[in-house]
């Protein structure tokens, strides 16, 4: 999802929440944000806030992080390298921050369920990687369609801790949370059966292409199989180009994303989806907490793409 959608409620103060590790990601680019833009949407931070980064930055990086804390800017500047930040950080903010809501969207949008029949095959009784895992969405579904061990492996610890919280309260022991990238994946060689990613692989790098997708081919075993759940519709052609078939599945009527509650559903709507009043009013119109992918501008999760690796 695009990160300008959304309605951005954090502030610069919540960098805090952030582990070690994170931070060291976040100054490493992992996630788009520049050093520059960093320094200056730290104007009028707390210090605390402000050192706990500063030890973070390498030899290379401190001179420059301290120029741009410290050199005259108008604080449109600081407004708009603030917002950059935010917006950029929104979707790990919220994991961090707000895990629950964040369940309570992805719990509504229900994966096509003849996706996971189809690869039944492919996983019973077999070893299956999800990467870009999340909070398990698609891992579940693999242990209840007979996948013998799951690897889910997730770059977010703020999602993984969601995982691990799931898994505390299910007796889900074939799961196996792990966290890597689509570009460095914590697995041997030819080590899964079928490696998946719903939701979260695209074409652009550090989102997974072309190394990424290495990566899936370089974990998977010769004959096996690789299938992206619900891709990008701008994606289709650069994964067809990449030798991967295409299929969706016909459906009989709309896909809904289905809120526990009408309250939930406004919430989400209000936050996610800000830049979209149609959602808002579909649901203020009908009093219900379902919403079809048509009003929220969204191709329904029905199609996935497959790839056997030689």
């Amino acid at each position: 999802m695009s990160y300008t959608v959304f309605e951005n409620p954090f502030s610069i103060e919540d960098l805090a929440v952030f582990d070690e590790e994170t931070m060291q990601d976040i100054l490493g680019g992992s996630f788009g944000v520049e050093l520059s833009k960093l320094a200056l949407s730290l104007r009028d931070a707390s210090w605390s806030l402000i050192r706990s980064i500063s030890r973070h930055l390498s030899p290379c990086q401190l001179p420059a992080f301290m120029h741009e804390l410290s050199r005259p800017v108008a604080q449109h500047e600081v407004e708009a390298a603030r917002r950059d930040v935010l917006d950029r950080l929104f979707w790990e903010l919220m994991y961090w921050n707000m895990p629950e809501l964040y369940e309570e969207l992805t719990m509504g949008e229900r994966i096509h369920p003849g996706i996971f029949q189809a690869l039944e095959p492919d996983m019973r009784d077999r070893i299956v990687l999800d990467a870009g895992a999340g909070s398990g969405r698609a891992s579940f579904e693999c242990l209840q369609h007979g996948a013998r061990r799951v690897y889910a492996v997730e770059p977010s610890p703020g999602l993984l801790n969601i995982l691990h919280r799931k898994l505390s309260k299910r007796s889900a022991g074939g799961i196996i949370p792990l966290r890597g990238s689509f570009e460095h994946l914590p697995l041997e060689d030819d080590s899964v059966d079928l490696a998946l990613s719903c939701s979260a692989f695209t074409a652009e790098p550090g989102q997974g292409g072309e190394g990424g997708l290495a990566e899936l081919k370089r974990v998977t075993k010769p004959g096996g199989k690789i299938a992206l759940i619900w891709p990008r519709a701008e994606d289709r052609g650069w994964l067809i180009a990449h030798g991967f078939h295409y299929i969706a599945l016909p459906l009989r009527g709309e896909m809904y994303v289905h809120f526990r509650s009408l309250q939930s559903a406004l919430r989400c709507a209000r936050l996610f989806y800000a830049h979209n009043q149609a959602v808002t009013r579909y649901l203020l119109t009908r009093q219900q907490p379902d919403v079809p992918f048509s009003v929220l501008g969204f191709n329904p999760p029905r199609d996935y793409c497959w790839l056997i690796v030689e």
